[in-house]
């Protein structure tokens, strides 16, 4: 015996329940108070924001418990802008459920697509909607909704000053500097000739200047150098950059002027320096020139000699600025 599906009746929508502001005039004045308090303090979560980010040093630390030690221009930044953003959604919430229409409406089905008269009817909503907002009556929520945009809106341009300052020329530029002693990396020992067998290999960062107690990653970045000993007769150098050697030593900058990777691998019977990244092939005995791989550019040599103490120094700079191309770069 089959049995009967009973139909499911449309409950209609339930009938329109009024607010206390809808009815009393004095609650929605005291609602709209409400909402405009939010809208303020949002307003002073941004300048809350704004002030810790121009006053407050970078290097204060502030105790919080269980979060322990702080960094205080983070830490007020960081409720500056929570407060803005949490009280702006705040006020917004607390306006639509007090103030705005609430009543249901019930819009028919219609085919997907567009219409004339469905734009208009679309222009016609927003109007109505616009004027049941009330903010032309309003007009306490719309100043202090006004304050309370016009200042977050302030929040992505003033963080705007981190992208600078603009870089200079410090992507031409390295520690290297005429009379600075080669050290050892890792170890910080400076380096004399006999220090080095022929076809050994040493990694050399420029000594630390007297105060220096350590070396920003961004300069490490820009001065390592890769030290080889070969014997002169192995060379195949014009007269300059023959004279930037000392007894077979050569140095090189070892940041690949492809992609700026670490050029760290040396093959003792070809003389070749390789780049893992992208496997571009440099000649040490012909001032390294690309035998291979995508790097337009030989790798950067640094011209050496001998301090008063035998120990061995950079001559001058580079010659050219390492590393990968950049806009501002001549070649």
């Amino acid at each position: 015996m089959a049995h009967e599906i009973e139909a499911i009746q449309d409950p209609g929508i339930p009938a329109h329940v009024h607010r206390k502001a809808d009815n009393d005039p004095a609650a929605a004045k005291q609602a709209e108070r409400q909402v405009a308090i939010l809208f303020l303090l949002s307003a002073l979560g941004t300048i809350l924001f704004i002030v810790s980010y121009v006053a407050i040093p970078e290097d204060i630390f502030v105790f919080i418990p269980v979060m322990g030690n702080t960094n205080a221009h983070q830490l007020f930044l960081g409720l500056g802008l929570a407060f803005s953003l949490f009280f702006i959604g705040m006020g917004a919430i607390h306006w639509a459920k007090t103030l705005m229409p609430d009543e249901e409406v019930t819009v028919q089905r219609h085919e997907f697509r567009s219409a004339d008269e469905d734009r208009d009817a679309l222009v016609a909503t927003a109007k109505e909607g616009a004027a049941a907002a009330g903010l032309g009556r309003r007009s306490l929520i719309k100043r202090s909704l006004g304050l309370s945009l016009g200042l977050v809106g302030l929040s992505p341009l003033l963080l705007l000053r981190d992208l600078g300052p603009l870089p200079g020329d410090s992507l031409s530029k390295t520690s290297w500097k005429a009379g600075t002693r080669l050290v050892t990396d890792p170890g910080d020992r400076p380096i004399k000739p006999e220090d080095l067998e022929v076809g050994a290999v040493a990694q050399v960062l420029p000594a630390m200047i007297p105060g220096q107690d350590h070396r920003a990653l961004s300069d490490i970045g820009k001065d390592a150098v890769l030290l080889i000993r070969l014997r002169p007769e192995e060379f195949n150098l014009d007269a300059e950059r023959l004279s930037w050697t000392h007894e077979g030593i050569i140095a090189f900058s070892k940041i690949c002027s492809h992609m700026g990777c670490a050029v760290a691998l040396y093959e003792q019977q070809t003389k070749h320096l390789l780049c893992p990244c992208h496997q571009s092939t440099f000649d040490v005995t012909r001032a390294a020139k690309v035998l291979f791989g995508p790097a337009a550019r030989p790798l950067p040599q640094l011209a050496l000699a001998l301090d008063s103490e035998g120990y061995l120094v950079a001559k001058q700079s580079f010659s050219e600025p390492v590393g990968p191309s950049f806009w501002e770069r001549s070649s």
